[in-house]
């Protein structure tokens, strides 16, 4: 049976990473788009990047809400089966 995919935007986000956590543990695969800034804001989703049962099913992403371009083709490129925003 093939794993379910997960676009999520804001991933670095309260509610991003909750639902991160909470797909991962449902067996997804989940990808995650963070904006570019000049910040690293990746305090709420480092145990899970960094956590090696989550390794091979949880990716990051850069793109902003904004850029109809990089959004397309990240779809393209992931393919999901859910997108949360």
């Amino acid at each position: 049976m093939k794993k379910k995919i997960a676009l999520i935007t804001g991933v670095t986000g309260q509610d991003g990473s909750y639902l991160s956590e909470f797909l991962l543990k449902k067996n997804y695969i989940v990808h995650g788009i963070k904006r570019k800034s000049s910040l690293i804001n990746t305090e709420r989703i480092d145990h899970i990047y960094e956590d090696p049962k989550y390794k091979k099913r949880f990716f990051l992403h850069y793109g902003d809400m904004t850029d109809k371009s990089n959004l397309n083709k990240l779809i393209h490129q992931i393919d999901p089966d859910e997108v949360y925003n």
